[in-house]
Formats: structure tokens, C-alpha cells, sequence
């Protein structure tokens, strides 16, 4: 009997979990100021939780283990810093946070399409079984569409307007509506956006074989736990932090 069927039958539920994610997020980054700051930090402390609990089934002694716990503090931390300081800088902050959220999220995308579709030599089997190099390949070409759409985003005329009329004049958006990105740059900042995203995914997925569990958590239906979601994304902004 094909497999299809069993591997897709969490598909809806993966989907609609997806949808208020995003949709939640979504408030929270348009709203700004302590509401986003609340939000990442929440998401941030649920994070560090899965951690702590991935930590206890890794170390068994409790200076490992208070080794572990400091180096999540700081790893997630610093993480979380970034992501709420790029909201609050309205003339660079805005591009930067765009380029991360979206090329992180098109890594993803990227990577999963292309390795469905290709398969092909896989680049840590003993770590990540699914990771292929022809998904690192699709991630890469994801995250440099990401960085196409949120530059052309960020200095769009219409973008810098409704983020003038949102902050106020007392926080102008100072940035001229000028950029356009070079397929060289894109394609080159995808590759590395995508090198690091991939490798915290890894880092993870060791930190989960090492403790013997498949997933992080069960917080997110058809997802597993806020670490799995979000481990390429803290990765990014703990190298940019």
C-alpha cells in the first residue's frame, strides 16, 4: 500500500495550524511596540522551555546541563533581542526583518519542494534523513527571492507611506524609495541566508537524536514544537545579532 496517503493525512491540520501562525504573527509585527515584544518573547520562552527539555535527555550530569541551559539562554537570547530590535528601527530595521522572515520562510519552502521533487544525495543522513543537497539548492534559490521581494518591498513608495502614517512623525521612515536589488547580491545573500538557516535546522535535529525524540514538542498541531518551527529562523538572527 503507498505511503502517500499516511504521510499527507496530517495535511489539513499542518495547513490550518499554518494559517493562524501566520495570521497571528502577522497582528503581532503590524501592531509593534510591546504587543510584538510580548509575542517574540513568549514564542521566545517556549522555545528556551523545549530546549531545557531536549538539554535534560542529552546531559546527564548538572554542570552539562547548566552548561546547556546557559548556552540556550544565550543562543535563543540573543535571538529574541534581534528579532524585536529590528521592529523598532523603522529605517533599517524594516528591510533586515523582511529579508530574514521572508528568506527564512522561503528557505523552507524552497528546500522541501525541490528535495521532494529531485531527491538526490542527502547531505547529513545520520543527523537529518530528508535534508538533500537539491534542497539546499531550492532553499538557497527561496531565500534569494526573499531577498528580492522584501527589498523591493521595503523601499516601495506605497510601503514607505503607510509606515510614515503608522509611526508617526516623530519616527520617520527615512529610507528613499531608490533600492533595487542585483541578482548577484540576491543570489548571493540567499545562498548564505540559507547555509545558516539549514544549519540551525540541523543543530536541532541533532539536539532531537541525541535526546531520542522526533520532535521538540506537540504545542503546534501537525508541527510538533516551537523550536522545530523556528529553528532556522533563530539561527539567522543569532549570526546577524
Amino acid at each position: 500500500m503507498s505511503e502517500t496517503p499516511r504521510k499527507n493525512a496530517d495535511l489539513p491540520v499542518r495547513v490550518a495550524s499554518a494559517v493562524v501562525m501566520v495570521a497571528v504573527a502577522g497582528t503581532a509585527l503590524w501592531l509593534g511596540g510591546w504587543g510584538w515584544a510580548l509575542f517574540v518573547s513568549a514564542v521566545g520562552l517556549g522555545v528556551l522551555w523545549e530546549w531545557w527539555g531536549l538539554a535534560r535527555a542529552i546531559a546527564k550530569t548538572a554542570p552539562a546541563r547548566l552548561a546547556w541551559l546557559l548556552g540556550g539562554a544565550i543562543y535563543i537570547g540573543l535571538a529574541i533581542v534581534m528579532l524585536i530590535r529590528l521592529r523598532g528601527e523603522s529605517a533599517i530595521g524594516w528591510p533586515l526583518l523582511l529579508i530574514v522572515l521572508l528568506g527564512v520562510i522561503l528557505t523552507d519552502v524552497g528546500a522541501y519542494f525541490t528535495g521532494r521533487t529531485f531527491g538526490g544525495p542527502r547531505i547529513a543522513p545520520a543527523i537529518s534523513p530528508s535534508k538533500t543537497w537539491s534542497g539546499l539548492l531550492g532553499g538557497a534559490l527561496g531565500a534569494a527571492l526573499g531577498f528580492y521581494l522584501a527589498i523591493r518591498i521595503s523601499f516601495s513608495q506605497p510601503f514607505l507611506d503607510a509606515m510614515n502614517a503608522a509611526l508617526g512623525p516623530e519616527h520617520p521612515v527615512l529610507v528613499p524609495a531608490s533600492a533595487s536589488p542585483s541578482l548577484l547580491g540576491c543570489l548571493i545573500g540567499g545562498a548564505v541566508l540559507a547555509v545558516v538557516a539549514q544549519s540551525g535546522d540541523f543543530f536541532e535535529s541533532w539536539m532531537k537524536r541525541r535526546a531520542g525524540v522526533k520532535d521538540s514538542g506537540q504545542i503546534i498541531p501537525g508541527h510538533g514544537g516551537l523550536f522545530d518551527r523556528t529553528d532556522g529562523l533563530i539561527a539567522v538572527l543569532f549570526v546577524l545579532a
